[in-house]
């Protein structure tokens, strides 16, 4: 990423491209690779969107967030929802809604899942906002 991109991103605003953001793993989840695309450093106050991929095998173990809401649309694959001890099925263009404090999980059915994430609040992966 060169300098006239970070300050961009510092700043307020600017196009964003996933290919040149480090990608992590977050806790809790196995097999799964995130790129926070839009948060804190891009100037955002009041919410998080991330890009997400969760590879066959992979899963996101039950848990929740106090004082924060979740949106997440399926872009492409399948999965297996547990949403407040209730699965269902998703798939490319379904979106799951996890209000605050709700337990929810996600098991990959196809070779993989890409998801786009909204956090409201951001998350930033913070181990405070997440009871397992």
């Amino acid at each position: 990423m060169n300098t006239e991109q970070i300050e961009t991103k510092q700043t307020r605003g600017g196009v964003i491209r996933p290919s040149e953001l480090p990608g992590y793993s977050p806790a809790n989840h196995h097999g799964t690779t995130n790129i926070r695309l839009v948060g804190p450093e891009c100037g955002a106050r009041h919410m998080e969107l991330v890009l997400g991929e969760i590879v066959a095998g992979g899963n996101a173990l039950p848990h929740a967030h106090p004082g924060l809401e979740q949106a997440v649309y399926v872009l492409e694959g399948s999965a297996v929802a547990g949403i407040d001890g209730r699965e269902q099925e998703v798939r490319a263009g379904d979106v799951m809604f996890f209000p605050e404090g709700v337990f929810h999980s996600i098991k990959v059915t196809s070779d993989k899942i890409k998801l786009l994430v909204i956090y409201a609040p951001p998350y930033g992966e913070d181990p405070t906002k997440v009871i397992r």
